[in-house]
């Protein structure tokens, strides 16, 4: 049945007359839906009859808006309620995805049916707000400026053995990574299996099988027809063995998988992830799994990632691409890989706001778990031998033998991140380092000098209180202060996160030099990502703990019981008051937390949450060891 469909629409073929053509010779293919990016990176998905949109069709392709209600989508600030109307206007350049449902079959011709899906933009007032048109625009503003100062600096190419004049056109290539949880609905995690079983390695690119191995290969068959070239699936560190059933099919699933797949231009690249995502869930759930895309759906076992890789290349006008980032063996980066290199780490406080913009996000971000815990990176011992550190930030990947693979690994985004706002501040960080090293003359040896800094030296860029690059394991080798006296103190809570953008004010600059990155764009990012914390804090994170606090109940006869049991239940039993039961002369922690949100008082609320958190896993490990304790349960 897949053999017969179309699934992809190129740029090329936005025409009338050839989708009219397409679209009529397709007629599985139902409905039209506008794709818009909010600055959550929630996704619309407006179904329009495919007859009324080639009734129309002049109007879509020529800019015409479709309207839909702000309300539908996250804009605080900018989509009122007085003011809610919101236009859509499709993009034309980019592809444009047929999204079948595979449980609906058309009775004439005996395919599933289709769903156009075109991506578009986001208009307020005849002014683009959407994340989409700020990626897009983050990338035309990296792309002018890179020119200007190659034009004023050419020296800057001479490293990379070309001239200003060689160069036709400055090309943005991007690509991510797929992390994802995979289970049998209803089952719940035993998390002490799931971390021995990560200690052991039990899992690690093991064979996959049943209906997840199953799942895994339609996944990669159908990425292939829609042209995303899928690398490879495979199985990632978490997870616990299957049960086989009688009847041969295995239940009790809980595994985590990746899936890569070839790099694209930037705002392509976010495009494709956006879909993928899509296609992996409803592929699993026809299998009868269920898929999360969490950062950290499970306390103590790894997380889900979503890296992100950066590049930047020259197309020349004899055809040929070079890597704007690559050099020879003398040199880890070119004078522009440097400075970019050292944008990133530099203005990583104002980046890390729209990456990490969930509480689930920054769960992930512990020591122990190959995610990154501080802003740190590493190019390797030598040039002629490349580092690939899985415990910094942002990695250099290199390969000597294919020059155009050159390219940096931001390690911190979830398959949750906005991947056009994480795209937009990555590049927009870029360029200021870059500003800095070519307007500033700056040779590779000056550079690579400064990024290698120690604590205390001081520079033209980088801050002086600050390292910025280890070749060492960051977990093993630092303890916590030595790590946050190098490397800065992460933050803890999205309370602390947004307020970087308060404490580096300064830096916001970086951004508006895109001229779509505005204040106001910034505050209703703020507002929004502050408003859906406070929420999911309230009605999610308290709620399951408050589950958790009951379900702590005691266990031991009292006339069987030893002193032990006797003394840890007294624990627990005083640590669940103490986080969930109000008195008439005291709140308990829940409460007060409670209070402070509604009270807006964030900082306090921060504080008071990174304090329930301790508590519930202090009361997670007393519980536990007293549950081992008892003969009978």
């Amino acid at each position: 049945m897949i053999e017969n469909l179309i699934y992809t629409i190129s740029k090329e073929n936005h025409t009338k007359d050839t989708l009219f053509d397409i679209l009529t010779s397709n007629p599985q293919i139902k409905f039209v839906s506008l794709v818009g990016v909010d600055l959550s990176g929630n996704d619309t998905d407006e179904k329009i009859p495919v007859k009324l949109f080639l009734d129309d069709i002049e109007s879509f392709l020529h800019g015409v808006a479709v309207q839909t209600d702000g309300s539908s989508v996250v804009l605080p600030e900018i989509a009122t309620l007085h003011d809610a109307k919101v236009d859509m206007i499709a993009d034309l350049n980019c592809n444009w995805f047929i999204d079948y449902n595979f449980d609906n079959i058309d009775e004439i011709t005996g395919n599933p049916i289709g769903t156009l899906k075109i991506p578009c933009f986001l208009h307020h007032n005849n002014k683009p707000v959407d994340s989409r048109y700020i990626l897009k625009s983050s990338i035309d503003t990296f792309k002018k400026s890179l020119n200007e100062l190659i034009e004023k600096n050419p020296s800057a190419l001479k490293s990379i053995g070309i001239a200003p004049n060689d160069i036709d056109e400055i090309l943005i290539t991007s690509a991510t990574e797929l992390e994802f949880w995979v289970k049998t609905p209803d089952d719940v995690a035993n998390i002490e299996a799931l971390s021995a079983s990560q200690d052991l390695q039990e899992h690690y690119w093991t064979k996959t099988k049943g209906d997840v191995r199953t799942a895994l290969e339609q996944t990669l068959i159908l990425m292939d027809k829609y042209g995303f070239e899928p690398e490879m699936g495979h199985k990632e560190v978490g997870g616990v063995r299957a049960k086989l059933d009688s009847d041969g099919s295995y239940n009790h699933i809980m595994e985590q998988l990746e899936i890569d797949w070839k790099f694209s231009s930037a705002l392509q690249a976010a495009d494709n992830e956006l879909f993928i995502k899509s296609l992996v869930q409803e592929t699993y759930r026809r299998y009868g799994l269920e898929v999360t895309f969490m950062a950290k759906p499970i306390d103590n076992v790894a997380g889900s990632g979503m890296h992100v890789h950066l590049g930047i290349s020259a197309k020349l006008k004899n055809g040929k691409i070079v890597n704007l980032f690559h050099v020879p063996k003398d040199h880890f980066l070119s004078e522009i890989g440097y400075g970019a290199l050292m944008g990133m780490l530099n203005n990583y406080e104002i980046m890390n706001p729209f990456i990490s913009s969930t509480n689930n996000a920054l769960k992930r971000l512990k020591p122990g778990f190959e995610a990154p815990i501080c802003t740190v990176t590493s190019l390797g011992e030598s040039p002629e031998n490349p580092s690939r550190n899985r415990t910094i930030l942002i990695g250099l990947v290199r390969d000597l033998e294919s020059p155009l693979a050159t390219r940096f690994e931001l390690r911190s985004p979830n398959p949750h991140s906005n991947t056009y706002l994480t795209m937009a501040v990555s590049y927009l960080a870029m360029l200021d380092g870059v500003i800095y090293a070519l307007e500033n003359n700056k040779t590779q040896d000056e550079l690579l000098a400064e990024l290698s800094k120690k604590p205390g030296e001081k520079f033209d860029y980088l801050r002086v209180d600050r390292a910025y690059r280890s070749e060492l394991d960051v977990f093993e080798h630092y303890t916590e202060e030595e790590r946050e006296t190098l490397f800065g103190k992460a933050p803890a809570t999205i309370y602390e996160n947004l307020k970087q953008l308060d404490d580096y004010k300064e830096k916001l600059e970086i951004l508006k030099r895109n001229p779509i990155f505005t204040d106001k764009i910034i505050n209703s990012f703020r507002i929004g990502t502050i408003s859906r914390w406070a929420t999911e804090i309230e009605h999610r994170v308290i709620n399951k703990f408050l589950s958790q606090v009951r379900e702590s109940k005691m266990l031991h006869d009292p006339y069987l019981a030893s002193d032990l049991d006797i003394t840890n239940w007294s624990e627990i039993s005083k640590l669940r008051i103490y986080i969930m039961k109000d008195s008439l002369t005291e709140k308990s922690l829940f409460s007060r937390l409670k209070d402070a949100f509604a009270k807006s008082n964030y900082e306090l609320a921060s504080e008071l949450y990174i304090e329930l958190e301790e508590k519930m896993e202090t009361l997670r490990n007393l519980y536990s060891n007293y549950e081992k304790n008892l003969l009978d349960i």
